[in-house]
């Protein structure tokens, strides 16, 4: 396996393994919000959830669009943790979408989420389906990690998409 592999590799096995995201948005007065959200992947590349509109968050995606993510496990050991950093484009999937798009967005045999219908997320229903699409991907790597390593943790560029 090349070097390049192994990144891609690693990226794939955090975003499978992990249920929560930590989605990064900005404020009107460009302060950070974070806030954990339970997502779906579909091909590594689109990233789910589903909020209230009203949410402080989904209020941001609207106004300001480029989220940044981190998928990561917070039950490791210190220097045995993998991560996944995000660069997206986030939006609220459009009510006509929805029959498309619900599919891939909710795999309840695999991850143990509801599976919403169409019409829970749309109209006068409470919650909203939203989907993030990556642009940019980084992964995590410690400082002795044996083929990587430098002595200090740094981001790796990868696309767990190849």
């Amino acid at each position: 396996m090349s070097a390049d592999d192994e990144l891609r590799t690693t990226a794939r096995r955090v975003i499978d393994a992990n249920r929560y995201l930590v989605l990064g948005t900005l404020d009107p007065d460009g302060r950070p919000r974070l806030s954990p959200v339970y997502f779906t992947p579909a091909r590594y590349r689109d990233f789910y959830w589903v909020s209230s509109p009203d949410a402080h968050h989904s209020h941001n995606v609207r106004e300001r669009p480029a989220v940044e993510i981190v998928v990561f496990d917070s039950s490791v050991l210190p220097n045995q943790g993998q991560a996944v950093y995000i660069s997206a484009t986030a939006r609220e999937v459009p009510p006509d979408d929805l029959p498309d798009v619900v599919g891939e967005a909710f795999d309840p045999g695999g991850r143990g989420g509801k599976a919403f219908a169409p019409e829970e997320l749309s109209g006068d229903g409470d919650l909203r389906l939203y989907v993030a699409t990556a642009t940019a991907y980084d992964v995590h790597v410690g400082a002795g990690h044996p083929t990587h390593g430098t002595g200090i943790d740094r981001r790796v560029a990868t696309d767990p998409t190849e």
